[in-house]
């Protein structure tokens, strides 16, 4: 995408939500897809869709910090987001989990399922909305249970045991560092939201280009048309230029 396109993505992102910011770099990293097929993908991989658009952007170099849990130091690393964003070969069929009497048959989880899920009151509504929504057969003592029935009849442990089917299944869902303090030798646990990640970053480069776009319309009087057409060497060359007068 050329600059004019990702200003476009940025400024209808400014009063979205973190859900419909995270549709709208999708639907740059996948121009050609509706918004139906975008929903309907496994969230790995629209993560991996996303990493790739970042790299794309960006570069391969991701600068990360975080706050010891233990000792409250300032952690600075930086990471490589090809490594972080690698795609995964998913599974075809449905997973399938077995504990005691229950025996549940589900599928990976959907863009759509991650915002439907957003919508519950509590934590524990969330994680049980997405369990029950992805199910697509369950068994207790070989009786068939009803979906209806499911929220309040499936046992948390059987809950567990299909988050980390699903988390080996489909690992990059939820890509969390565990970072060793250099100070303490604590390790904090780190989720990397890239959506957050790459939003505060485009956020920085939309706001820096129209700096520059403002400089140079006000040095020479070009339109911000003409401004974005210039390549990013002749533009900091030409403000480079206007820095000398």
């Amino acid at each position: 995408m050329g600059p004019t396109e990702l200003l476009a993505v940025w400024e209808a992102g400014l009063a979205q939500r973190a859900a419909e910011r995270s549709l709208l770099l999708h639907r740059a990293a996948r121009p050609a897809a509706t918004t139906d097929e975008l929903l309907s993908v496994p969230v790995g991989e629209r993560e991996a869709d996303l990493f790739a658009l970042r790299r794309a952007l960006f570069g391969e170099r991701m600068q990360v910090r975080v706050e010891c849990g233990a000792c409250g130091e300032a952690m600075e690393f930086d990471l490589d987001a090809s490594v972080l964003g690698a795609r995964s070969a998913l599974p075809e069929g449905p997973l399938r989990v077995a504990d005691g009497e229950w025996v549940v048959e589900f599928r990976l989880p959907t863009v759509a399922d991650l915002a439907a899920a957003a919508t519950a009151s509590r934590p524990d509504g969330a994680r049980r909305r997405l369990v029950t929504g992805c199910t697509l057969l369950a068994l207790r003592g070989g009786e068939p249970v009803a979906p209806e029935e499911l929220a309040s009849l499936l046992p948390e442990r059987v809950e567990k045991l299909i988050a980390e089917k699903a988390a080996e299944a489909d690992p990059t869902a939820d890509v969390t560092l565990d970072v060793a303090c250099p100070e303490c030798g604590e390790a904090t646990p780190a989720e990397l939201d890239i959506t957050s990640y790459l939003w505060t970053e485009l956020d920085t480069w939309a706001r820096d280009l129209m700096l520059d776009v403002h400089l140079l319309a006000s040095a020479y009087g070009w339109s911000e048309p003409e401004i974005l057409a210039l390549s990013p060497l002749r533009r900091r060359y030409y403000l480079e230029l206007c820095a000398d007068v």
